[in-house]
């Protein structure tokens, strides 16, 4: 939650996620709807005045919430590792990219000498595919292109050998072409290291690329979670099947390009009941009433009133 002057928001409200061993699961919806929330919670990295106030992250049998300071920068990196979505501010303008790297190899006790980080800093940038390591090592950030520093915060999220990554819209500001190429980045390696990551991401063709589950958030909660090809191909949750109507069909730009109605949800003023029946085509008296549980439907989860009889 967060107290403002306005009131207080709940950005993350009862988010269940389950990421297993090796598997891709992407959290995806609009802005807004508490998918970076999620990620940062996970890693309690919440800015000021943000704070965790209920709730329990399970990690290696640890419950990542309780743990005091000292214990949780040890998990970091090491146990779970985040690639943010803008690398530029996430990095030392007055360091060298060498000295960055080598600074989180010490952290995380990965090696010894600085002989030693060097080699491994090397080693890791050719892994995501910087084929003139010892020139990059050399540069600071603000001397490389975005693709470049996103491999680079690869690189760094990597060189512990984490469990667990979380990717925050790790592409959202590059060109189509780089993209794609980030992607199949993350695809690799995600297999090589044998990780499972969370993919926080607002577009739908990226998630159907990367993913194996899917989770989808609205205002704070999630509305419909289960396999990326059963949630995406056939939506069961109205904000899910309107999500999906919003993408074009065509590539030539012919396709009139469709809008979710009503107004986007205000998380100082959150309605009583199901957080989308202001703008559900499909809303009941008793959705205004009290917010739907998460329902078992066909080996996938819906938070939605019309599938309480198809449990």
């Amino acid at each position: 939650t967060f107290a403002t002057s306005r009131g207080t928001v709940r950005a993350v409200d009862g988010v269940s996620l389950e990421l297993r061993e090796r598997t891709v699961v992407a959290l995806l919806g609009e802005s807004g709807s508490g998918k970076t929330m999620t990620g940062l919670s996970i890693m309690r990295l919440i800015p000021d005045p943000g704070r965790i106030v209920g709730g329990h992250v399970w990690f290696d049998h640890k419950d990542l919430v309780g743990l005091s300071g000292d214990a949780m920068r040890e998990v970091r990196g090491s146990g779970i590792a985040m690639v943010f979505q803008n690398p530029r501010d996430r990095l030392d303008p007055s360091l060298t990219i060498e000295a960055q790297l080598a600074e989180v190899l010490t952290l995380h006790r990965v090696v010894e000498s600085k002989r030693a980080a060097r080699a491994r800093s090397i080693d890791l940038l050719r892994e995501v595919q910087i084929y003139q390591p010892e020139r990059i090592l050399k540069s600071h950030p603000h001397e490389l292109s975005g693709g470049l520093l996103q491999r680079v915060m690869i690189a760094m999220a990597l060189s512990a050998n984490p469990a667990v990554l979380i990717a925050d819209e790790p592409t959202s500001s590059l060109d189509v072409t780089i993209q794609s190429e980030i992607l199949d980045l993350l695809a690799g390696l995600q297999r090589a290291y044998g990780m499972c990551v969370l993919f926080i991401t607002h577009d739908i063709q990226v998630a159907r690329q990367v993913a194996d589950e899917v989770a989808i958030m609205y205002g704070g909660h999630i509305v419909e979670r289960g396999r990326a090809d059963e949630v995406l191909d056939r939506p069961l949750h109205p904000y899910t099947q309107a999500l999906l109507d919003c993408v074009p069909r065509s590539t030539d730009g012919t396709d009139h390009l469709n809008t979710i109605a009503g107004q986007p949800l205000n998380l100082r003023q959150l309605p009583a009941g199901c957080r989308f029946a202001p703008r559900c085509p499909y809303v009941q008296d008793r959705c205004l009433r009290s917010v739907p549980q998460l329902l078992s439907v066909r080996d996938r989860q819906v938070r939605c009133v019309l599938y309480e009889e198809q449990r």
